[in-house]
């Protein structure tokens, strides 16, 4: 899941339990407003009957205070103006079969669903009813008792909590977009920074981050401006150090070329030429005694056999060991040999196919030497181990920015890709340190009906 959709989760669900939080409190102060509101309609009615009072004690002075109660003509429309929706008021003492006056509760709002009227009073309690005296100074005045209207207070709670769900819901949207557009704008350098380990996944090492504002991803950014000049260093040195190995163990062949030629070249013809001469003189001597082959001429002969056989197999591994032909004829000149040593062994060997793209007059050094190699090896692999009836050797030179020297080698001899690719002989280890080594790339994939080596040479390096 992307980090931008996960933190944008995160938000909606905190702001979720906000809005259950701000739901939550909405309901308890909308049902406590109740007991507010009836409080101070008792608190008003009480102070207007209170002027009432003292009034009619002044206008009717003769009378004693019980006389006055109930106080007269309480009951009007002022004092309705007083009383809050939902609330009830009376005045105590009250005249026989006096109703309460009540305010206005009708309207107050939708009708609450049961489950809303059936929890409230569960979880938050019933509504008391509030006493005020009319006159503190006379307590004979009587007394202001205010009632709230249980069913109008939960109406009134309900009402008041889909006006702030309404408010909230709409502020919730508001809150997740621009912070999901505020949370994608800040996330964005971070596709920038994958795009640079990507490219230094392919090798481009030396990737430039742009500035960034903030100070994690700009830390981040020099990170990895700092790890890409690590591994570019580093592969610089393992580059280097596969050159010197690959320097060494050529001279290594050389020196056991000359080995081989000098000790093993020259024992194996004079074993030869000892055999000749066993077989003539054992000839010679079947003539003179007029007597047919003792054998000896025949053991003779099948030493000069093997003792061919070795020194052909001798003059093979001579060519393999000694200086590869790009240093002396070139590398187009070297690649034309190669395969024309390879069809002239055996007519019944495969079809060679050779071709030649670009110019390769002045391709030179170690880049023509590993491609030599590459085009060597994996033609003696496609020969020796696979049942190929025709290979294809391409060998290409793209020019531009690009320059870099492509070798192809493809059979239909089958042959499992994956297994070869994870093989550890010797010849592939060789010829991958030695693109390695040039800076180039190897792959091995299936091809029609066998196997695909290629290889890139770069040439600028």
């Amino acid at each position: 899941m992307r980090l931008v959709l996960q933190l944008v989760a995160r938000l909606l669900l905190i702001v979720s339990l906000c809005l259950g939080a701000a739901t939550v409190w909405a309901t308890f102060d909308a049902y406590r407003s109740v007991d507010r509101a009836t409080a101070a309609s008792a608190q008003r009615v009480a102070q207007a009957l209170q002027a009432i009072y003292w009034h009619e004690f002044l206008l009717r002075s003769s009378r004693t205070r019980e006389q006055l109660l109930p106080v007269p003509e309480w009951r009007t429309l002022e004092t309705m103006k007083l009383i809050s929706p939902g609330v009830c008021v009376e005045f105590q003492p009250a005249i026989a079969f006096e109703k309460p006056l009540c305010g206005q509760s009708e309207g107050l709002g939708k009708v609450p669903p049961r489950w809303f009227t059936a929890i409230v009073p569960i979880f938050l309690g019933s509504h008391a009813e509030v006493v005020r005296p009319v006159s503190p100074r006379a307590a004979a005045a009587g007394t202001v008792v205010a009632t709230p209207d249980a069913a109008a207070a939960i109406s009134l709670a309900w009402e008041y909590i889909l006006n702030v769900i309404d408010v909230a819901l709409l502020m919730a949207a508001a809150i997740a977009i621009l912070a999901s557009l505020a949370i994608a704008h800040a996330l964005a350098p971070a596709r920038t920074i994958v795009t640079a380990l990507q490219r230094m996944a392919r090798g481009h090492y030396r990737t430039k981050l742009p500035r960034f504002r903030s100070m994690e991803l700009a830390m981040i950014g020099s990170a990895v401006g700092e790890l890409g000049g690590r591994l570019e260093e580093a592969t610089e040195q393992r580059a280097a150090l596969t050159r010197r190995l690959i320097e060494i163990r050529d001279d290594e062949r050389r020196a056991l070329a000359r080995e081989l030629h000098d000790e093993f070249g020259q024992n194996l013809s004079a074993i030869l030429a000892f055999a000749n001469t066993i077989e003539t003189a054992s000839a010679k001597e079947s003539r003179d005694k007029g007597s047919k082959d003792n054998g000896i001429a025949q053991d003779a002969r099948m030493i000069s056999q093997a003792t061919h056989h070795l020194m052909a197999s001798l003059r093979d591994a001579l060519k393999r060991l000694r200086n590869p032909l790009p240093d002396e004829l070139g590398l187009e000149a070297s690649l034309v040999n190669l395969v024309d040593s390879w069809r002239s062994q055996s007519a019944a060997r495969p079809t060679i196919q050779l071709d030649l793209r670009g110019d390769l007059t002045d391709i030179s050094g170690p880049a023509a030497t590993t491609a030599y190699r590459v085009a060597q090896e994996c033609l003696t692999n496609a020969l020796r181990h696979g049942a190929a009836r025709e290979i294809s050797l391409r060998v290409e030179r793209r020019t531009g920015d690009d320059d870099a020297l492509l070798i192809r080698v493809e059979d239909d001899g089958g042959g499992d890709a994956a297994r070869v690719a994870q093989s550890a002989g010797f010849g592939l280890t060789g010829i991958r340190e030695r693109v390695a080594a040039a800076g180039g790339s190897l792959s091995i994939l299936p091809a029609n009906r066998g196997l695909s080596v290629a290889a890139t040479i770069p040439l600028a390096a």
